[in-house]
């Protein structure tokens, strides 16, 4: 099954809870009115697509519909899609870490699959043909380094780590010095995954950005959050929380396939400016991927692949 198959899978229960209720708005209205509006309003609000989103994508439909003199329902729901699709692309120029030697920070609260996404990207590199190395430097939770080691491992790479407790910033350090020494073309940090407090939380991704400036200043830096996809709103409320403490540059959204909540990702986007770089939509290595927001919509409409019929989509 390739992962467009997968995608669509995935996207299973965000199309029952999202796509059928807004199908159903366009089935039940004969008119575009105020009250086809509000439903329409109602249901992407529901669908976790946000207040604020759901208020641009009803403005932009709203102007579609008049520049294009449309009476019926019926004949807009392909524009509502345009501009859901609109909301989400992500040009070429935003994966600027791919072509040149950097440091990827990854970052987000425990449990949202962020030392699993980094040994899928990884992975992903190392197939790639560049030279990876790892840092641990989530030293503060149980077992993290372990993790950790067995992602590197399964992945061919290197890992630099510390003691259980130690200071994360001296593990960067060491990891600064070794990609530089080794001439690894990506080194990819994990990192405290506690939001303990947004002041303390600041302090140390700045002491560890310091750090990167310092010993390693000509690294292209980027820094990722990783956001857990079957939490909604929640969600959202975490990337809130760490764009106001990190130089955030892409989200890295998880567990797709077990989540209602896949609106979300229109809404981060939409609302921060932050782009989704990668999409993750099962626990195989190959169920990390980059997001592509043709891709996506298609998924969640259950419309055929870019650029394939109906019968060519697996």
């Amino acid at each position: 099954m390739g992962f467009f198959s997968r995608l669509k899978q995935a996207m299973t229960k965000t199309r029952g809870n999202l796509v059928e209720g807004v199908s159903g708005v366009f089935a039940e209205h004969t008119r575009i009115d105020e009250d086809f509006y509000d439903d329409l309003e109602e249901v992407l609000i529901s669908g976790d697509i946000g207040v604020r989103t759901t208020e641009t994508i009803l403005d932009d439909l709203r102007d579609k519909i008049r520049e294009n003199h449309i009476k019926s329902p019926a004949e807009c729901q392909n524009l509502l899609i345009d501009s859901l699709r609109d909301q989400m692309q992500v040009d070429a120029s935003r994966y600027e870490f791919e072509r040149r030697k950097s440091v990827l920070m990854i970052i987000g609260v425990n449990g949202v699959g962020k030392t699993t996404s980094i040994g899928k990207l990884a992975c992903r590199y190392k197939n790639e043909g560049k030279k990876v190395i790892l840092a641990a430097a989530d030293t503060y939770r149980a077992a993290a380094n372990e993790q950790l080691e067995e992602w590197s491992k399964r992945a061919g790479v290197q890992l630099i780590s510390g003691q259980e407790g130690a200071d994360p910033g001296s593990v960067v350090f060491d990891a600064c010095q070794a990609a530089k020494s080794r001439g690894a073309d990506l080194l990819i940090i994990d990192t405290a995954g506690r939001l303990h407090n947004k002041k303390n939380l600041m302090n140390e991704l700045y002491k560890l950005y310091r750090i990167i400036e310092k010993e390693y200043p000509d690294a292209y830096q980027e820094t990722l959050l990783v956001l857990d996809g079957t939490t909604g709103q929640n969600a959202l409320q975490q990337a809130h929380d760490f764009f106001e403490a990190a130089n955030v540059s892409g989200i890295i959204l998880t567990k797709l396939d077990g989540s209602a909540k896949g609106g979300i990702a229109v809404a981060i986007q939409s609302e921060y400016g932050i782009p989704v770089k990668f999409i993750g939509v099962g626990e195989q290595i190959g169920d990390l991927q980059k997001f592509d927001a043709n891709e996506f919509i298609n998924a969640l409409f259950d419309l055929p692949e870019a650029g394939k019929g109906d019968d060519e989509d697996e």
